[in-house]
């Protein structure tokens, strides 16, 4: 009886360490994604505000140098 005891507070504390590493993981990614986000909202506000300006031509308007 006591070593089944003994197993299941083993096996308890394995879990534990396996779910504090699973939460670990899973800040860092959540920490990842909001950077992401935030990149992509500043990509977009780029995006808008070269579309915006027309001072800023396409590159498929440049005529290369050479022509």
């Amino acid at each position: 009886m006591e070593s089944r005891l003994t197993e299941l507070e083993i096996k308890v504390a394995l879990q534990e360490d396996l779910l504090d590493a699973l939460n670990l993981t899973v800040t860092r990614q959540q920490q990842q994604i909001d950077l992401l986000q935030e990149q992509l909202r500043h990509l977009y506000q780029l995006q808008q505000g070269a579309g915006q300006d027309e001072t800023v031509g396409s590159l498929r308007d440049d005529i290369p140098p050479h022509y």
